[in-house]
């Protein structure tokens, strides 16, 4: 329980110390955006390469090949998946949630805030985290892909074009 062996040891430092080389090395090559966590899908890549990582090293079963190949199919398969979503609205669409408008004027939108799952003292979290004191000042308050609540106020809203994609229901 407490230790195995010292040739565990050994094969966790250096299987270790080679994958996550070949993590570094496949994330670079892959681009940033392996690692943007621009939306849900993003998330659970940037999961998958973690969990990966943590298998190579903790389970003897799996070898540092086999690792490295599970690094290079999920880069390449994150590449595809934003690839044909850039390219073609509808496959967006699959991988990606629109935002949501969760607050318009200081008028809180119940029902999107229901359907988002979310309370009422999140959004007073999020005008606080932004430096804000009262609903009242806020513009729009918007769910978005990544889970993150963008917070606009008044003075910033402009002519509201930044909203396009929101869905306003």
């Amino acid at each position: 329980m407490w230790f195995d062996s010292w040739s565990d040891l050994v094969r966790i430092v250096l299987v270790g110390a080679a994958a996550y080389v070949t993590l570094v090395v496949v994330l670079r090559v892959s681009g940033k955006r392996t690692l943007a966590q621009l939306n849900a899908y993003d998330f659970v890549v940037t999961v998958a390469l973690g969990s990966t990582l943590a298998t190579i090293l903790l389970s003897s079963d799996v070898s540092w090949s086999e690792g490295a190949a599970a690094f290079g199919l999920i880069a390449l398969l994150q590449f595809i998946v934003a690839w044909t979503s850039s390219r073609w609205p509808g496959a967006r669409k699959v991988v990606t949630s629109r935002p949501i408008l969760l607050l318009r004027d200081g008028e809180i939108r119940i029902r999107s805030l229901r359907r988002a799952r979310l309370t009422e003292d999140e959004l007073a979290q999020a005008v606080r985290s932004s430096g804000g004191g009262s609903l009242e000042g806020v513009a729009a308050i918007v769910l978005e892909t990544d889970g993150t609540l963008s917070v606009i106020p008044e003075a910033a809203f402009g002519d509201g074009s930044a909203l396009r994609d929101v869905e306003k229901n």
